[in-house]
């Protein structure tokens, strides 16, 4: 009788297919019909498409293939696929029965912070949005500025800063705008699902990459991240973070509390946290792999292919990390932005591919697309990813890059004519 073992994978991108491939396992991939690459068609087993974030509908294929099948393990490596695979593991008796419930409280940041809270660990002034008044009510509690997001979105999507009472209307607007309906680039797989105001958290962002095994948490790395206030679109991460020992030390030992404390005993987390004036602050937290390259980096960084690890723990087919592990070099990502217009050519982008220090280099703009004002993540045109000897190296090398050997010319988009007199 075979040994092989089985996942049942729930979406995900083709270097996730391929890190089960190298462990020998049988592949069966539930995909959403916008996500299917020829890759995972050729590298998978049996291929089922189906809409996997409607429970009702993925819910008796994913019970169709295990009778057929066999399942060992439900795993997902992407956002959306998180909460359906974690309520098939529970379904199916793989897991302690809880993950949905704590896939459930990453995903939604107003149960995160109703659960920090409830546990005495730090959490900003937060209130859910209901209408035009609570806008002001919170403005008035919590002073100015104050941020306001989906629940449940991804990559910055709708998250918005008022800065004053004059610009509740503002605000107002565009909540009512996006509530309800579905996110509209990148990826359109969520649904935007209630807003949430939180006071504005002070002081440089971080990210902590970890790893938990049996709720033991490893952290593998922290990144320096580069955001842009005043709509915090992520713009550049870099490895290793460039922070005293004792600030590093802060920072993981409050991931490792705020894990705990969230229920997350297995697999990779990403936890965005500030160091403030108060100290560390969680912003939120996901139950899977930093995006934006950080895999890249972190490996660029420290040997550690966290993607591995997601897919081979969970199969039981990989040993614990024994403790966090030492960085032999450096990694930085710099995003791709330029002024909103009309690119009119791009070039450089080969050149600087074939550099032996660059990991990763892509821009998605051609001439005549748009460049959009730049709001949330999926605004930027493309990344660079470099790798040095240390994060200085890395970030003036990967700035450098971006800035002048990646060229794009923009016709910048005509001023309204002001209309005349009477």
């Amino acid at each position: 009788m075979s040994t092989r073992k089985t996942v049942l994978l729930i979406g995900g991108v083709d270097a996730h297919v391929d890190r089960f491939t190298a462990l020998g396992v049988k592949i069966v991939l539930i995909q959403h019909p916008d996500k299917v690459t020829e890759h995972q068609m050729r590298a998978v087993d049996v291929l089922l498409v189906v809409d996997y974030t409607d429970w009702d509908t993925v819910r008796p294929y994913a019970e169709a293939a295990r009778a057929v099948h066999g399942v060992d393990a439900v795993v997902s490596l992407t956002e959306p696929g998180l909460n359906p695979a974690s309520r098939l593991g529970d379904l199916f008796g793989l897991t302690d029965g809880r993950r949905h419930e704590v896939s459930r409280r990453m995903r939604d940041k107003w149960l995160m912070r109703r659960r920090l809270a409830d546990r005495g660990l730090p959490v900003p002034h937060t209130a859910q949005v209901s209408d035009r008044a609570s806008l002001d009510a919170f403005g008035e509690r919590a002073g100015y500025p104050f941020i306001v997001k989906p629940v449940s979105t991804t990559a910055g999507f709708g998250l918005l800063r008022a800065e004053s009472p004059r610009d509740l209307d503002r605000v107002w607007a565009r909540v009512r705008e996006l509530d309800g309906g579905r996110t509209d680039r990148g990826s359109t797989m969520f649904t935007v699902d209630g807003f949430l105001m939180e006071s504005y958290i002070d002081g440089p962002e971080f990210s902590v990459e970890a790893l938990s095994f049996a709720g033991r948490h490893v952290v593998v790395a922290v990144t320096e991240k580069l955001t842009a206030e005043e709509h915090f679109a992520e713009l550049g991460h870099a490895v290793p973070a460039r922070l005293s020992g004792a600030d590093r030390q802060r920072l993981t030992g409050a991931v490792e509390e705020f894990l705990t404390a969230m229920g997350v005993t297995d697999g990779p987390s990403h936890t965005e946290i500030r160091l403030s004036a108060r100290g560390p602050v969680v912003i939120e937290s996901h139950n899977r792999l930093g995006g934006g390259h950080i895999v890249d980096l972190v490996e660029a960084a420290y040997g550690i292919d966290m993607i591995a690890y997601g897919a081979a723990w969970p199969l039981g087919l990989v040993e614990p990390l024994a403790a966090p592990p030492e960085p032999k070099a450096a990694a930085a990502m710099r995003a791709v932005v330029r002024e909103p217009g009309t690119v009119t050519a791009v070039s450089g982008v080969e050149q600087v591919r074939a550099r032996p220090d660059v990991l990763a280099a892509q821009v998605s703009v051609r001439p005549g697309d748009t460049v959009r004002p730049l709001g949330d993540n999926w605004d930027r045109l493309g990344s660079v990813v470099v790798t040095a000897a240390d994060t200085d190296s890395a970030v003036q090398l990967c700035e450098r890059l971006v800035r002048q050997e990646i060229r794009i010319r923009v016709e910048p988009a005509a001023a309204p004519v002001p209309a005349r007199a009477a």
